[in-house]
Order: C-alpha cells, then sequence, then structure tokens
C-alpha cells in the first residue's frame, strides 16, 4: 500500500494553509477539465496539466472555498432537560438542532492514491467540542453509576474527544471533486455524506465506568464431626467394654508344638524312664526355650500360662558308664554291651 502522505496543514491544531497541494498525473482526466470550466467565470486557458494544476490550486485556496460534508440532528440539551410533547414536530423543534459537518481540503492526490482529504473548520470542530462538554458528557454520567474516579473519567474522555476532532481527516475518492462549485465551495455527492457521519458519531465515546467486584463464592467444608443433636448424643455416650474372660487353665490346652511330647506315648517306652532316677539324668546347659502353647482366648489378654519344663532324654552314649546297671529294654540288656560291642 502507498504510504499515506498528507501536508502539515492536516496536523491538529494546525491552521488553514494559504495554499492547497495539488498533485496530478501525466494526464488528466476530461471530467475534471469540464468541471474546471463549469466553476470559472473567466475563462482560463485548460491545455495543459500545469494549466490545470495551476486552476484548481487558486480554486481550493480561496477562503470561500468551504465544503458541506454532512448535516447532524442532535439534541440542544441533556435528556433530563427535553421539552415532552405529544407533537412529535413541536419536540423537534425545541430539542434539537441541526449542525453543518464543514471542512476545507487539504490535499489532492491523483497519483498514488486518487484520493482527496478534508479537514474540519475551526468553527465546526468548536461546535462539536461544545455539543460533547455539555450534553454528551452529562447523559453519560447520568446513565452511569457513581464511582470514585467518575469525575475524571469523564474530564479524560472529553479531552481523548479534542484530541480526535483536531486530528480528524476526511478521505474520498478524488471524483468527488465533481461536486464543485464556484469560489472553490462544494458538497459530496453519491452518499458520501453517510460516510462522513459515521465518522463523526464514531468520534463520540461512551463512558465505561469500571467492571463490578466479582463476588467470590466461599467453598466451606463441611463439618468432620456430626452437628445434628442425635449424633453429638450418640459420640457423647462412654464406650463400654465387654468383661474378659476367665483364664483357661494349662492343662486343658492342647499343644501345637511338634517339639513337646504327647500325653498319650506308648507306655512300655515311659517304663525305661520309670526306673531311672532324677538325679542320673544330665541335663544341657543353658536349658532351650519353649514355644508358647496355643491359646483359644483369641485377643483378649489373660493371666500368662506356667508350664513345668519336660526334661531332654539322654542318648544311648551318655549312659555308656553305667553299663553295670539293669536298664533292660525288651530284650536289650545293658548289662551285656561289652559282648554287643565284640559282635559289632
Amino acid at each position: 500500500m502507498p504510504p499515506q502522505l498528507l501536508p502539515a496543514s492536516a496536523a491538529a491544531f494546525a491552521p488553514r494553509a494559504s495554499s492547497v497541494n495539488v498533485v496530478l498525473g501525466s494526464k488528466v482526466e476530461p471530467w475534471l477539465t469540464q468541471t474546471l470550466k463549469r466553476i470559472n467565470r473567466i475563462k482560463r486557458p485548460l491545455n495543459s496539466v500545469p494549466q490545470h494544476q495551476k486552476c484548481l490550486t487558486e480554486t481550493l485556496s480561496s477562503p470561500n472555498a468551504i465544503w458541506t460534508l454532512a448535516s447532524l440532528m442532535l439534541p440542544k440539551a441533556p435528556d433530563a432537560d427535553l421539552k415532552k410533547d405529544s407533537n412529535p414536530l413541536v419536540e423537534a423543534l425545541f430539542n434539537y438542532q441541526l449542525i453543518h459537518i464543514e471542512a476545507y481540503i487539504v490535499h489532492v492526490d491523483m497519483v498514488l492514491r486518487n484520493e482527496v482529504a478534508y479537514k474540519l473548520t475551526p468553527d465546526t470542530i468548536e461546535a462539536l467540542i461544545e455539543y460533547h462538554k455539555e450534553i454528551h458528557c452529562v447523559d453519560a454520567k447520568a446513565n452511569t453509576y457513581d464511582w470514585s474516579d467518575k469525575e475524571q473519567q469523564c474530564k479524560k474522555l472529553h479531552e481523548d474527544f479534542i484530541q480526535a476532532v483536531n486530528k480528524f481527516v476526511f478521505r474520498t475518492h478524488v471524483s468527488a471533486l465533481e461536486g464543485l462549485e464556484e469560489e472553490g465551495a462544494g458538497e459530496l455527492l453519491g452518499g458520501k455524506s453517510e460516510e462522513v457521519k459515521a465518522s463523526v458519531f464514531a468520534l463520540f465515546k461512551p463512558l465505561l465506568p469500571p467492571p463490578p467486584p466479582r463476588v467470590v463464592e466461599v467453598v466451606r467444608q463441611p463439618p468432620l464431626l456430626p452437628s445434628s443433636s442425635a449424633n453429638l448424643s450418640l459420640w457423647s455416650q462412654p464406650t463400654t467394654t465387654s468383661p474378659l474372660p476367665a483364664p483357661v487353665e494349662a492343662w486343658r490346652v492342647l499343644s501345637s508344638s511338634p517339639s513337646i511330647a504327647s500325653t498319650s506315648a506308648d507306655s512300655s517306652s515311659s517304663s525305661i524312664w520309670a526306673t531311672m532316677g532324677m538325679s542320673e539324668v544330665q541335663h544341657p546347659s543353658p536349658t532351650p526355650a519353649f514355644s508358647q502353647p496355643f491359646s483359644s482366648a483369641g485377643f483378649y489378654y489373660g493371666s500368662p500360662l506356667v508350664t513345668a519344663p519336660l526334661p531332654h532324654l539322654p542318648l544311648p552314649s551318655m549312659l555308656a558308664p553305667q553299663c553295670g546297671v539293669s536298664v533292660g529294654y525288651q530284650s536289650f540288656a545293658w548289662d551285656r554291651c561289652q559282648e554287643y560291642a565284640t559282635i559289632m
């Protein structure tokens, strides 16, 4: 896209230049030649591009070369002060005013962009600024709720409008010069005035209040303990314990360990030990520990069970010096151990 070149007179708060910047191509369009011949009372030669450029520049630089771009119907007072009447025509006459959007040409480009640039006149800028301050800002304040910085925001809104309306430049195609009249005045044709209205109304920004504070929902955790009275009474009751059963006697408990000799052993095997005295038995040192007998008392604690340790039986090698003693075991006699030893 070609750069948008505008003269210094198109800047904000810049005064109107004494001469309009006009740039023509190498060939002049026939419609431009006819327009210049129509508006000039004095016949001027228009046979070359420089002659067209000089004629157009002098015509648009005239102090009377003011264009009417559009007309706006705006209220005369804020909404609260408008007159109410059953007749709409009476309301329109007393409550509304007509503001003409007037401008002058600051730039004509028929080479790069084929456009004409218009800048608003000081009278139009002043009328729009007054309307914005006295009516638009008042209605904006009345239609919004109050907050701490409302006045400051309204002042800033008006200052921004002053800057925007002074910077406003309307661009349109060069064919708009067909509406040129005597002394350089004119008006837009072909419905271009509606574009001007939309562009000017876009400068009136609304007063935006700050967003309301967000309501934060507090998520409550459910109570750990029950809150009802029935549950409270249930938790407040003391815990009762069932009485422990009576301890079981040791002789009623069956042993589950294979290391303990059964009480139903053969009577013949116990007879060999009946003839031996307790002093003849040699006990190994230390005495090995015995496993705890099984208890059917479940998970209840009772008095510890007391069991008498059973002595270990001596091996035959331990009884070798005592072969002279008759300790017969069926057909085997311990007093004849020497004879058995020779045979082996």
